[in-house]
């Protein structure tokens, strides 16, 4: 059972009272450009599984039908118990090499380029992560766990894990010793040097004593989120494919072959030397650290709410659908489409200069309503009303097409 689904509306009611309860307290820790960012990666890491292939279900097929125990019982109270603590246990160790090995951070970074922390954090999720993530959770295939078990505490897993992406949150005694809480989980996303790669577990805290990762936070030190390497951009291509897109200069600049091997494997952070010599990056000066924040007209945006709107929409029709799978991939389409041409305007990029893009994106979605042949008319009449509302954005809105300039503030 997918129970991301049926959650999904509690997230966003969640993160609606945090919004409002921040704004009561004075210390709202939401940004419209950056929440956009977060939900956006999301929404197209929920719609993914329409374009992909399901690779950790065939390889647990595979070891179920050759390799495993006989399977156990999955109405006894004990696989679920069992269920729970081991893929917990698994996921502490996927997620420790996800920071660990560049290969994997390249799919798990993502998931910390906020400079924000909220609730919305913990819905930036990526899509490339079931490519290699499903090699973690081998010993529950062995072990003869049942599919449903296996995919249901997963579920579980990760919905435990949104409340804890929260600043309003304070430390919570006994508990902080045995579970994953706000405040440990805080620690992780910091770019400080003491709170680097540390607190990795999902549900329990105790992975981390016990092998020597956890970091409590200190008031002495607050987290400063985000990543190292700032991305610098609302862009979900971007966010997905930025560390495999250096990993890939790397590997070509390197003139030791046995180095262009070797960014494929390496630990995070390590890079060829000449490579590093010839094409430094820039890394963050926490002592002057300032959060990417391009500022642009109101009307951009009440745009970019709309588009996040629309796209939150989109994924549940999705979602409650039978789709074929080419209509599951067109539809994926336009949800890419709309979230990188709406991004790029959060970051100040001239309407003029995507116009034809958007033109292009809207051609997309009257073929689709065309192509659709269905006989709902009240989704014809939604697509037909959301390309004739953004034509009304685009051309008729005063300003709309106006450049807007690019500025970073604090």
């Amino acid at each position: 059972m997918n129970l991301i689904v049926y959650a999904v509306p509690f997230f966003i009611l969640a993160i609606i009272i945090e919004w409002a309860y921040g704004l009561a307290r004075h210390r709202n820790t939401f940004r419209l450009n950056d929440s956009f960012s977060s939900l956006t990666l999301g929404v197209l890491s929920q719609a993914r599984r329409f374009v992909t292939l399901g690779i950790g279900g065939y390889v647990y097929y595979l070891f179920t039908a050759y390799f495993s125990l006989p399977l156990m019982d999955a109405d006894h109270w004990f696989t679920w118990v069992l269920a729970t603590v081991l893929y917990d246990f698994c996921y502490y160790w996927q997620h420790r090499m996800g920071h660990e090995r560049t290969l994997l951070w390249a799919a798990h970074v993502a998931h910390h380029q906020s400079e924000d922390y909220n609730l919305g954090t913990a819905l930036r999720q990526t899509s490339t992560g079931f490519l290699l993530d499903w090699i973690f959770y081998i010993p529950m295939y062995l072990l003869g766990i049942p599919a449903e078990v296996v995919v249901t505490v997963a579920a579980l897993n990760l919905i435990y894990q949104f409340w804890v992406h929260t600043q309003h949150i304070p430390k919570l005694g006994w508990y902080e010793w045995v579970f994953v809480t706000p405040s440990n989980h805080r620690v992780h996303h910091a770019q400080n040097d003491r709170y680097l790669d540390r607190n990795y577990g999902g549900i329990f805290i105790l992975w981390d004593r016990m092998f020597g990762t956890f970091q409590e936070e200190l008031e002495s030190d607050p987290p400063v989120y985000g990543i190292r390497g700032a991305l610098k951009s609302w862009n979900p291509v971007a966010a997905l494919t930025h560390i495999y897109l250096d990993m890939a200069r790397d590997s070509w600049h390197a003139t030791d072959w046995r180095d262009k091997l070797r960014v494929w494997v390496s630990r995070t952070g390590w890079r060829p030397a000449d490579v590093a010599e010839r094409y430094p990056r820039d890394k963050n000066d926490l002592a002057g650290f300032r959060k990417y924040d391009p500022q642009v007209p109101r009307r951009v945006s009440v745009y970019a709410f709309a588009q996040l709107l629309a796209a939150v929409l989109l994924l549940n029709f999705m979602e409650k659908t039978e789709l074929s799978y080419w209509g599951g991939f067109a539809l994926w389409a336009l949800l890419l489409a709309t979230a990188v041409t709406t991004a790029l305007r959060l970051e100040g990029v001239g309407a003029e200069r995507l116009l034809r893009w958007d033109l292009l994106r809207l051609a997309g979605l009257a073929v689709l309503l065309l192509a659709a042949r269905s006989d709902d008319a009240g989704l014809l009449l939604a697509g037909a009303g959301y390309g004739a509302l953004n034509l009304v954005y685009l051309f008729f809105l005063p300003g709309s097409l106006k450049a807007t300039g690019k500025v970073l503030t604090s």
